[in-house]
């Protein structure tokens, strides 16, 4: 029995990169997964593939900027499904490229709400369902510029910052109602997140969205007595 059976899975950003590869590693382990992005399009290519290779999921198309939508999508999972076992808060938006006082407050806004204020409207809506099942898992995919100052991206910086404390908190609050909340911090990743490659780094050197996927399947497979808080998950050459 494939080690997912059965579990429902809800993953956002799912429409490419690292969310697209999370989708079709948690399908391969047999759970269900609900698409979740703003690409109908594109959900609908990783939906196709997933079910060419036998697996299942479901596209739900959602702005994760509006709270009334990510009240709406639960209520359908809640409908649809009966339950949440994992929830993966990937969808995330790249920096501005200047510094701080050239940013402008729609931009920074813009920025939070996607890469921080989703995460909790996501938790705020699921948390109850997975503490009425009393089993979870959450996972949000932070960065190691959760870790680091980043000049020129100030903005980018402090949703992560903000995104492991969120997540170093929720996990001792869900923890006495047997949910488990990991943080996974990778480094440069070979996708198109925030406009394209930089040319200072060599894409061959850097981390590619399966290897961040391999680590979701590690956390959501954990024996029940035990859970992963956080990794760091760096290329092995700098790129």
């Amino acid at each position: 029995m494939p080690a997912l059976d059965s579990q429902i899975a809800l993953v956002t950003g799912a429409a490419r990169g690292v969310g697209e590869a999370v989708s079709l590693r948690l399908a391969s382990l047999g759970a269900h997964v609900l698409l979740i992005a703003r690409d109908t399009e594109r959900l609908n290519q990783v939906r196709d593939q997933i079910q060419t290779n036998k697996g299942q999921a479901t596209v739900l198309p959602c702005d994760l900027t509006d709270p009334d939508a990510i009240a709406h999508l639960a209520e359908q999972v809640a409908r649809d499904h009966k339950r949440l076992d994992i929830l993966v808060n990937n969808a995330a938006i790249g920096g501005t490229g200047k510094p701080l006082h050239e940013v402008s407050p729609e931009d920074w806004d813009r920025l939070i709400d996607t890469n921080l204020r989703a995460p909790y409207l996501l938790i705020r809506a699921f948390a109850p369902m997975m503490i009425a099942a009393r089993s979870g898992h959450i996972v949000n995919i932070s960065s190691l510029a959760g870790h680091n100052p980043l000049p020129n991206n100030a903005p980018y910086a402090a949703s992560k910052w903000g995104l492991n404390g969120l997540t170093y908190s929720v996990a001792e609050e869900l923890r006495p109602h047997k949910i488990r909340v990991s943080v996974i911090a990778p480094g440069s990743i070979d996708t198109h997140f925030g406009g394209g490659h930089s040319s200072s780094k060599d894409p061959a050197k850097m981390l590619q969205p399966d290897d961040v996927a391999a680590v979701v399947a590690t956390l959501v497979t954990q024996a029940p007595q035990s859970f992963i808080s956080e990794v760091l998950l760096r290329p092995t050459q700098k790129p």
